[in-house]
């Protein structure tokens, strides 16, 4: 057997999901005895038989993919509860098998699969995308790429009709239904410091509280950034018109038609807008949300 058969197959034995009792199972994927299958690349020993020892590694396998998935997920965690949200954790990595060297992807598929598994979520299902989307983008805000930030100078003599401004690629646009980025901020602070019980069920009770609340809340539109500051990422409430604009820009049009659709069917003041449009990008190039171009912007 050569060296990259045998990866293969212990990496398809450690892979495959454990029973509902957290055992490996007794069939292999391909309806063979897994005992047989761990005979052929493993050895037992004076203490384990080959199966045995084979399962140490699927459970500890698996045990770290659910671990880690709760540890990216816990505002998710909070309005399922532990024991729905650990039934859809295993669905969800039975359906979307880890294809990274790294945790850090494990929920990259989650949205899009909770939209077409509703039943996993249940009666919240709408308030868990939202979770599941902020706390995606929140992974993706910390360690996404970041390009040199557009300077001043950079902007000298361009005529603002050509102009076309590039976002920062961290920078994560939501709209959303239910205001999950307090929630979330809620539910970080919860986190007990020690392990007392009473202060657990004192803590639990408090978040089952404020996750109720936001639940009975009538879905109203939000707009959030998600963006980091110094390898910190924080949630920035936008105003419609604002979020209209950075979403455009991001989607590659110019500095003129980005603005001028932003404001179609507004409710801001005409003779506000200019206000209003000075001070956001005042806030948005103070925080650095702007690339420098790769080669110097053409002149009219």
């Amino acid at each position: 057997m050569s060296l990259l058969s045998l990866q293969r197959r212990m990496a398809r034995a450690v892979m495959t999901p454990l029973t509902p009792g957290e055992r490996m199972r007794r069939l292999a994927p391909d309806g063979r005895p897994m005992r047989r299958v761990a005979a052929e690349f493993i050895k037992p020993n004076d203490r384990l038989t080959s199966f045995e020892r084979l399962e140490i590694y699927n459970r500890q396998y698996w045990f770290r993919l659910v671990s880690g998935f709760a540890e990216d997920f816990p505002g998710v965690r909070a309005v399922l509860g532990d024991r729905r949200f650990d039934s859809l954790s295993k669905a969800y990595l039975k359906a979307c098998p880890s294809r990274s060297f790294t945790l850090r992807n494990l929920g990259s598929r989650l949205e899009s699969w909770l939209r077409t598994h509703p039943r996993w979520a249940g009666a919240r299902q709408k308030l868990v995308v939202d979770m599941a989307r902020l706390e995606w983008a929140d992974i993706e805000a910390f360690d996404a790429k970041a390009e040199p930030v557009l300077k001043p100078e950079d902007l000298a003599g361009v005529d603002p009709g050509c102009l076309r401004l590039s976002l920062q690629p961290y920078i994560q646009l939501l709209d959303l239904r239910y205001p999950v980025d307090d929630l979330l901020l809620a539910v970080r602070e919860d986190v007990p410091e020690d392990s007392q019980d009473a202060s657990n069920a004192f803590n639990e009770r408090r978040k089952r509280t404020r996750v109720a609340a936001v639940a009975r809340l009538k879905p109203a539109p939000i707009f959030l950034a998600v963006h980091r500051v110094e390898y910190s990422v924080y949630f920035r409430r936008l105003e419609p018109e604002e979020f209209a604009i950075l979403r455009r820009l991001r989607q590659g049009k110019s500095l003129n038609r980005a603005t001028d659709g932003s404001f179609r069917g507004s409710k801001v003041p005409l003779d506000r807008r200019t206000e209003k449009l000075a001070q956001w990008f005042h806030n948005w190039a103070a925080l650095g949300w702007f690339c420098r171009p790769q080669k110097r912007i053409a002149k009219s």
